[in-house]
C-alpha cells in the first residue's frame, strides 16, 4: 500500500463521496437510535435514553405483527417468484416459434415502473371499478366484487401477487443465463442412458444452476425485505397494519409520526439483517469465483 500510495489519489474522491453519503448517515442513524427526539428534530432538545427505543420496539405487539408480515412477504415473494421464473426460463430455453415475442412479453413486468404498476394494480383490485372483481362476478366466482386491498385477510396476499408479477421476470433472466452454461452433451448422454425429463433436470441441469440460483434468491430476498413502493402506494400499510412491512413501518414512524429515534432504531435492526443477507450474497459470489478459478 505504501509503495502504491500515489494510486490511491485516483479513488480518493469516490471514497470521500461514499463517506459523506453512506458512512455518515449510517453513523448518524445509529447514534440517533439511542435518543428520544422531539417532533421538530432539534438536536439541542434530544434526550439520551440508551437502548430504551430498542426495548420499546421489541415489547410492541405491532412490531411482531409487522415482523410477521415482513417474513411472509419476503419468503412468499422470493420463493414463488423464483419458481415461476425457473419455470419460464426452462420453457423459453427450448426452441419454438414465437419464443422471442413471448420472451419480450414476459419481460414487461420487470421494465414497467413500480410506481405505475402499483397504481394500475390498485385500480385492478378496486372493489367498485376493478377489472378483477368484475370478471369474478361475470364468471360466477363471486356474488359481488371482492374487496381485496381493504380487507385485513386478503390485503397482504393481494400485494404479494403484485410483487411476484413484477419480480419473476428478473429471476427468469438470471436463470436463462444460467441455463446457457449447461452442456448439451451431458443432457443428450443422460437421455441416451434412459433418464427421464425430471432426472435430467435434477441430476444435470439443476447442479449447473446452483450458483446462479443462490445469487438470484439472495438478491430477491434483499429486494423484498427492503421493498417499499408497492405496499406503500397501494395501501400505505393499512388496513390496521395488515400490510405494513418493516420498511413502510419505519417510514411511517419517521415521516408520519416524526418519532425519529424509534425510526432510527428500526433502521439499525433492518440494517443488521440486510448486512447479514449481503454477507451471504458476497460469499455466494466469492464461492463462484473460486470454483471458476479452480476449474
Amino acid at each position: 500500500m505504501w509503495t502504491h500510495r500515489a494510486d490511491y489519489g485516483y479513488v480518493l474522491p469516490a471514497i470521500v463521496v461514499m463517506l459523506i453519503v453512506i458512512a455518515y448517515p449510517v453513523y448518524y442513524t445509529i447514534d440517533l437510535s439511542f435518543f428520544q427526539t422531539p417532533p421538530g428534530l432539534q438536536l439541542r432538545d434530544k434526550k439520551f435514553i440508551g437502548i430504551e427505543n430498542y426495548r420499546a420496539i421489541l415489547a410492541s405487539a405491532v412490531f411482531w405483527k409487522v415482523t410477521g408480515n415482513t417474513v411472509i412477504w419476503t419468503i412468499s415473494s422470493t420463493v414463488i417468484a423464483f419458481l415461476l421464473g425457473l419455470a419460464c426460463a426452462l420453457a423459453l430455453h427450448r426452441e419454438f416459434i414465437g419464443r422471442g415475442v413471448l420472451r419480450a412479453i414476459l419481460l414487461i413486468p420487470w421494465v414497467v415502473s413500480a410506481v405505475a404498476a402499483s397504481y394500475v394494480w390498485k385500480w385492478l383490485y378496486h372493489s367498485d371499478f376493478g377489472v378483477i372483481g368484475a370478471a369474478m362476478v361475470s364468471f360466477g366466482l363471486a356474488e359481488r366484487p371482492p374487496n381485496f386491498i381493504d380487507n385485513i385477510n386478503t390485503v397482504l396476499p393481494a400485494l404479494i401477487v403484485v410483487n411476484i408479477w413484477r419480480e419473476f421476470s428478473f429471476a427468469m433472466i438470471m436463470l436463462m443465463a444460467g441455463l446457457q452454461t449447461v452442456p448439451d452433451q451431458l443432457l443428450r448422454a443422460a437421455q441416451v442412458d434412459g433418464a427421464s425429463a425430471w432426472q435430467r433436470f435434477w441430476h444435470v441441469t439443476f447442479p449447473h444452476l446452483r450458483g446462479v440460483s443462490t445469487v438470484t434468491i439472495l438478491l430477491l430476498a434483499v429486494a423484498n425485505f427492503n421493498s417499499f413502493i408497492i405496499p406503500w402506494i397501494m395501501t400505505g400499510g393499512g388496513p390496521s397494519n395488515a400490510s405494513h412491512i418493516w420498511i413502510t413501518h419505519i417510514y411511517e414512524f419517521a415521516f408520519g409520526r416524526q418519532r425519529w429515534g424509534v425510526a432510527s432504531a428500526y433502521s439499525v435492526l433492518l440494517f443488521i439483517i440486510l448486512m447479514t443477507l449481503g454477507y451471504f450474497y458476497v460469499r455466494a459470489l466469492s464461492r463462484g469465483d473460486e470454483s471458476r478459478q479452480g476449474g
